[in-house]
């Protein structure tokens, strides 16, 4: 399951419209919420560090940096399927994928991953060549599983399939949540992957309308179909605890059945932190807060203590990221067509880094 499929699949269900965020806030002073570009077509994903924002527009192909006046600096362009953007100091890393749009549906040739390291360039990892000679998810079950169900016939098991979505640097490498692998892979910066965690397939009930969306008969009604659950967003927490979101894939991918997952870094083992997220796509953590964007729900979402709560209703939210000095940024998405944002929101004034570092 391909995130963007499943965001094409959901957005002929919902038409959102973008308007100016409200904001909740367990804080004294009720942050700030500065509009800063409209200039974006599918800004994805985001990574800060102190006053430099970074952006990866996936609509134009462009890793961008925010400028003072608002503009976006190009900083690499021309990257096909661009989701997925972590820096390292002077090192950045970000995804990439070539789709074959004549398929039906459009399959994904190619996935990597792009290291860059500013002495000797950028380092294509192949992750379609890993998921190819390892497919990670190839012990989990997917579709209605009991063999007594007139819906038996839509059961399988993993695919061989890659979209790199998510990114995060780790120690001296990467992250990567791999939302058609459902998987979580360690990069090194020599390009070496291994597998770090397979996110468990997710129950969904059959309703008389996914049913039919399936094309499969009233019998169906009340099976359990387990869906893939397609890892989007990942990043560090504190102890070095790995945290990544799944937005299920259909049909649970509106039902709002979105989760966040721990992982421990030593085992690989998973335990959920929190449920009922719509659309969870990215996810950024900062002062113990793990803050979630839903583009079908909320907005920003933060969780603590395992525990949701609102945090700025900003419709479409795609993209977050939470720096250290407390300033969270946001990118949107708009299915009627219209133009992605970018904005910050914070308790007082926000500066942003005008150097380029290339």
């Amino acid at each position: 399951m391909r995130v963007r499929r499943a965001l094409i699949a959901v957005s002929a269900l919902s038409a959102l419209a973008l308007t100016t965020p409200a904001l909740a806030s367990a804080a004294d002073r009720t942050p700030v919420v500065k509009e800063w570009s409209t200039q974006l077509a599918a800004p994805f994903s985001l990574a800060v560090e102190g006053h430099r924002l970074l952006v990866a527009d996936g609509g134009t192909g462009t890793v961008g940096q925010l400028q003072p006046d608002g503009s976006i600096a190009p900083i690499v362009e021309g990257v096909p399927g661009l989701a997925g953007l972590a820096t390292r100091g002077s090192w950045m890393a970000y995804g990439s994928s070539v789709e074959d749009g004549g398929a039906e549906p459009p399959v994904i040739t190619e996935s990597g991953l792009n290291i860059r390291d500013p002495r000797s360039g950028t380092r294509y990892v192949d992750l379609r060549a890993y998921e190819d000679a390892n497919n990670p998810d190839a012990g989990n079950a997917y579709g209605v599983t009991d063999p007594t169900s007139c819906a038996a016939g839509t059961a399988y098991t993993g695919l061989y399939d890659s979209h790199v979505y998510g990114v995060a640097a780790w120690h001296r490498g990467w992250l990567v949540a791999d939302a058609a692998s459902n998987a979580v892979y360690q990069v090194s910066d020599k390009g070496e992957i291994s597998t770090l965690a397979v996110l468990p397939p997710v129950p969904v009930t059959l309703t008389a309308e996914t049913a039919g969306m399936l094309g499969l008969g009233d019998c169906a009604i009340g099976d359990v179909y387990y869906a893939e659950p397609v890892p989007t967003g990942v990043a560090v927490g504190p102890g070095g605890a790995i945290y990544v979101t799944t937005l299920p894939g259909f049909p649970g991918e509106s039902a709002s059945l979105g989760a966040l997952w721990r992982i421990d870094s030593r085992t690989g083992a998973l335990s959920q932190v929190a449920s009922g997220f719509s659309g969870p796509t990215s996810l950024s953590i900062a002062a113990n807060r793990v803050y979630v964007a839903e583009l079908f729900g909320d907005g920003i979402s933060i969780v603590k203590d395992g525990q949701v709560s609102p945090f700025a209703a900003l419709p479409g939210a795609v993209g977050v990221a939470a720096s250290s000095n407390g300033t969270v940024w946001a990118s949107t998405l708009d299915f009627a067509g219209g133009p992605g944002k970018l904005v910050s929101i914070a308790n007082g004034e926000v500066k942003v880094q005008a150097h380029l570092r290339r």
